[in-house]
């Protein structure tokens, strides 16, 4: 399963590189990438994995988490 998150807060490459650590050290998480330019991160990941799961670790990074959706 795919999912795309509205992430404010990133300016930089090194921001967007620390978000997307984060984020890949979810169990459940096989890949993730992050977009300072964007403003998103996206996230291949198995059911296991909630949407509060995916807010908590933004928000534990000290990035404001905006939403998220479920891409095909």
């Amino acid at each position: 399963m795919k999912k795309l998150m509205k992430v404010e807060g990133m300016h930089c490459g090194g921001c967007s590189g620390r978000l997307q650590r984060t984020l890949a050290a979810i169990e459940g998480v096989e890949s993730a990438e992050a977009s300072h330019e964007a403003g998103t991160a996206t996230v291949v990941c198995n059911e296991s994995v909630t949407d509060e799961a995916l807010k908590a670790a933004v928000e534990g990074a000290n990035f404001k988490f905006v939403s998220i959706e479920t891409v095909a």
